[in-house]
């Protein structure tokens, strides 16, 4: 099953699930990649409204709403501009699902992000036994291992 927001509708519960957590604005399109090789749950909008604050409070709530119903959280930092991005929803989501150890998460950070660093020193505190891996392809081979394994 493939959800991207803002769609809501029933899951399946024949399998696991997962949420893809990452870049959106000003990052180039992962999730394309990522949806195609496993994902439940895309928060990229093909058609997203920019201009319409309205929209705000509607793509977070669904984030929210499917952060907690998946299986699996997979967090992807693409390499960005830091002059456009460094992805803070994204950061914020990872430190909450760090902070959760019943969380299972799977963590990967272009070595051209601006604030891999961060990324590796919050998790070495929070989940040192987490690798962090360089290329989205390792991240979704760890993401298959992981549900695998559920």
């Amino acid at each position: 099953m493939y959800l991207e927001a803002p769609t809501y509708q029933p899951l399946p519960t024949t399998r696991p699930s997962v949420f893809l957590a990452g870049g959106i604005t000003a990052c180039p399109d992962w999730q394309q990649t990522a949806a195609a090789a496993l994902a439940d749950f895309n928060p990229r909008r093909r058609h997203f409204p920019i201009d319409d604050p309205g929209q705000t409070p509607v793509q977070i709530a669904w984030e929210y709403h499917h952060l907690a119903l998946a299986d699996l959280t997979l967090f992807w930092f693409p390499a960005c501009d830091p002059f456009r991005t460094t992805q803070p929803i994204t950061m914020y989501e990872l430190g909450a699902a760090a902070a959760t150890p019943a969380r299972r998460i799977v963590v990967g950070a272009d070595p051209g992000y601006p604030r891999t660093a961060d990324v590796h020193t919050q998790l070495h505190h929070a989940r040192p036994d987490l690798t962090v891996h360089t290329t989205l392809h390792d991240t979704l081979t760890a993401a298959h291992h992981t549900l695998a394994r559920l």
